[in-house]
């Protein structure tokens, strides 16, 4: 990067860190550390929890979704307005008048303290999982920024949040989400900018968009039912609603964000900003992943977008193959982009007989350079081992450092600083307040000041930020990004959703029938995922959920009281 984007960037992280420490308050107090005494006003927690959501994984893993798939993606979000308007008229004002620290709580009070911790271990482990793959995403831009070693640029990214977390509290972190909401959405609008201004002289903005459509990449929605098809309208509007529900509704990194909101109207509002305005961004955010596809028809791309391991292979002995396969590459290339102006030529000029003839050559060779790339991957995972190499989570970086120009380049690195900051500070401020609450005062400390307990909690968050960038560490060999954090938390999030459809049913629920629940739940979401792999990720908060409930209404009667654990 040039010395004006470093400036950029140091500024940037600098003011976060400064404005977001400046603006703590009660730090040594719990619920101020915790919950800023409950008071913040709803427009800062809408943002919060939309920041919260939008972390780099969208900037890196969306992109490279769009890049590669188009826009489909955004079916995944579309149960989440219901999610929100049946959460701000259930969840937030219950948890608010219940004056609860965490959402798990609640669970005690309703059934029984087993079933408090189990729910509470769960969230733990898929959401410090979930922070994990959140740093691996601007872990893999500096990597190519930058040229450093991929675990170098984890614990770069990740140590500096671990520390800004412990010593702020979820105020600081509040505030800071609202000026990183506006940094990302300005960085998205000059990547679209400048991808439109890209394309070549007499390629108009609909010429690349119908040359897009060509490959389906602007096809929304697919009504096909289909349990294989992660993105559909049917596993969007149904398995992503139980999703939503589920993690804005049960999960403490979303429930904290409307705790800390002064009143049960503002906790409201603030979910149902990201009811009216997350398809909208999402969509953004892909189009932004469609239009590097666009440019890149116009424009030289490399074979494959991730650096490191073309560089292993061009000094292994299948060298020459691969030297041989991008000359190639070059040439399926040339046909293909000569394609796309003929069809941008026959659009402007309404031949519809040449732009039916350019579309079916562009499919040809569109078809050609996937064929080249897929033995490109071949032989990278060949000279690798890495068997599952992918590499649509480097695209998006590959541009930002090698098509934009000086200036822009630092505005980017500051949008993905400031996703990646407000996500992971969220994250282990939830993950330590569950630790802290759920674990140590109920389990080990019962009587302790709130010094003390803050304490813990700011030891909490160092361990899970360690855990973390472990888990960041090997998240970027597992594909899309932002498939792999929704595949974490769909192994869990219907079964924790299922213990408070429970709780809601009444008293024929008990404490041992949410327990065994919970637990069948589980074991139910990892036999599915075993024995048919090729079920959607969605479906599985759909059959955690109604598994849970199922064996918890069947077991309940068996507990002749209530069991205190």
């Amino acid at each position: 990067m040039h010395l004006i984007d470093w400036m950029i960037v140091v500024v940037y992280l600098v003011w976060m860190v400064y404005d977001g420490l400046q603006r703590t308050r009660a730090s040594d107090q719990l619920e101020g550390y915790l919950l800023a005494n409950r008071s913040l006003p709803w427009w800062a927690v809408g943002l919060s929890v939309m920041a919260t959501q939008l972390s780099a994984i969208t900037m890196v893993g969306t992109t490279g979704q769009g890049y590669a798939d188009g826009l489909r993606f955004v079916q995944f979000y579309f149960g989440l307005p219901i999610a929100m308007v049946i959460l701000s008229l259930t969840a937030v004002p219950f948890f608010h008048r219940a004056r609860v620290f965490t959402a798990y709580e609640y669970l005690e009070r309703r059934f029984d303290v087993k079933t408090r911790t189990l729910t509470s271990l769960l969230f733990l482990l898929s959401r410090g999982m979930a922070c994990g793959v959140i740093i691996s995403a601007p872990a893999v831009i500096l990597s190519v920024v930058l040229g450093w070693n991929l675990a170098v640029t984890v614990l770069a990214i990740g140590l500096p949040t671990v520390l800004y977390t412990m010593l702020g509290g979820v105020q600081a972190v509040t505030w800071t989400d609202v000026k990183q909401m506006v940094i990302i959405v300005f960085g998205l609008v000059v990547v679209l900018v400048a991808l439109i201004v890209g394309l070549p002289d007499g390629v108009r903005l609909g010429d690349a968009l119908q040359v897009a459509a060509t490959t389906g990449r602007l096809d929304t929605i697919d009504f096909t039912f289909s349990f294989s098809e992660t993105y559909t309208f049917w596993s969007g509007i149904i398995g992503g609603l139980f999703l939503m529900l589920s993690y804005f509704g049960c999960d403490q990194s979303q429930v904290q964000r409307y705790l800390t909101a002064k009143s049960i109207d503002a906790g409201r509002r603030s979910l149902l900003m990201s009811a009216y305005w997350k398809i909208p961004l999402q969509v953004l955010v892909l189009l932004v992943g469609v239009m590097v596809f666009v440019f890149y028809l116009f424009h030289q791309p490399p074979m494959l977008f991730n650096p490191v391991h073309e560089a292993q292979v061009r000094s292994s002995t299948r060298g020459p193959e691969y030297r041989a396969l991008e000359e190639r590459f070059h040439a399926v290339f040339d046909a293909r982009r000569q394609a796309a102006d003929d069809m941008a030529r026959a659009r402007r000029g309404a031949d519809e007989v040449a732009l039916r003839t350019a579309a079916r050559a562009f499919t040809d060779a569109d078809r050609s350079v996937d064929e080249v790339r897929t033995r490109g991957v071949e032989i990278v995972r060949a000279v690798s081992g890495d068997v599952d190499y992918n590499d649509v989570n480097y695209v998006f970086p590959t541009f930002v450092a090698t098509r934009l120009p000086i200036g822009l380049v630092g505005i980017l690195i500051a949008a993905i600083f400031a996703a990646a900051m407000s996500s992971i500070s969220s994250e282990l401020n939830a993950l330590a307040t569950t630790s802290a609450i759920d674990f140590y005062r109920r389990l080990v400390r019962p009587e302790a000041t709130d010094a003390h307990y803050v304490r813990m909690a700011r030891f909490a968050t160092a361990f899970w930020g360690l855990f973390a960038c472990g888990v960041a560490m090997y998240a970027t060999t597992l594909g899309s990004l932002i498939e792999v954090v929704n595949r974490f938390g769909s192994f869990f999030y219907g079964s924790i959703l299922g213990v408070f459809m429970l709780a809601a049913i009444g008293p024929r629920a008990k404490g041992l029938g949410a327990f065994v629940g919970l637990i069948g739940g589980m074991l139910s979401v990892a036999y599915v995922s075993w024995r048919y792999p090729g079920v959607s990720y969605l479906w599985n908060n759909v059959i955690g959920a109604l598994a849970v409930v199922a064996i918890g209404l069947i077991v309940s009667p068996l507990a002749p009281a209530r069991s205190r654990g």
